[in-house]
């Protein structure tokens, strides 16, 4: 009795030793840069100036090769928009990014572990100083990184996502591009596993 209580106790002593090892959860803080691309369709361009955010995100690794993660951006830009004789439309926006995606992770036995990202999520660009209400657009996001270890349950990121996405209107027949951009997100920060 004495021997099978005490394999009883060193099997599940290496369960939970196992179990501690592996960290089934990750809450990253990062400081990004938002740069969009110039869109010109219908003869309007579109140009958002180029800014600096937040990101905050949880990941679930599911096993060493997957997780599943969800991310919320802040960015303060300006949507500007010009027709050929000059710019005729500047919305200051306050702009939310919520997106989900899958990250396939390669697994190494060195203290830097890359991944690659894809999903899906919603833009929101919330006017500032304005009568025009808010939009929200769909997107396309995709990227990667990687993760270097620090200490045990703390590690640097430096990723890059890039979001692609339909050039907010705001409703306004004037503001109407009509076209697909791209936004490149580099962002840099803190991950802690536990």
């Amino acid at each position: 009795m004495k021997k099978i209580a005490l394999s009883i106790a060193i099997i599940l002593t290496f369960c939970f030793a196992g179990w501690a090892q592996d960290a089934k959860h990750e809450v990253t803080i990062q400081g990004s840069g938002v740069f969009t691309k110039e869109t010109t369709n219908n003869g309007i361009t579109s140009k958002p100036t180029d800014s600096g955010g937040f990101l905050a995100g949880y990941r679930y690794n599911i096993n060493r090769w997957l997780a599943a993660e969800g991310d919320f951006d802040y960015f303060r830009a300006s949507q500007k928009y010009q027709n050929s004789t000059g710019t005729f439309g500047y919305v200051k926006t306050n702009t939310y990014a919520v997106t989900g995606s899958a990250v396939v992770k390669i697994p190494t036995s060195f203290r830097v572990k890359p991944y690659a990202l894809v999903g899906g999520g919603v833009l929101v660009f919330d006017p500032r100083d304005s009568a025009l209400s808010s939009q929200a657009k769909g997107t396309f996001v995709y990227g990667g990184g990687a993760d270097y270890k620090l200490m045990k349950h703390i590690a640097l990121r430096a990723q890059y996502r890039g979001f692609v996405y339909k050039v907010p209107d705001f409703d306004g027949t004037t503001l109407h591009v009509d076209k697909v951009t791209h936004s490149a997100v580099p962002s840099a920060g803190l991950v802690f596993t536990f």
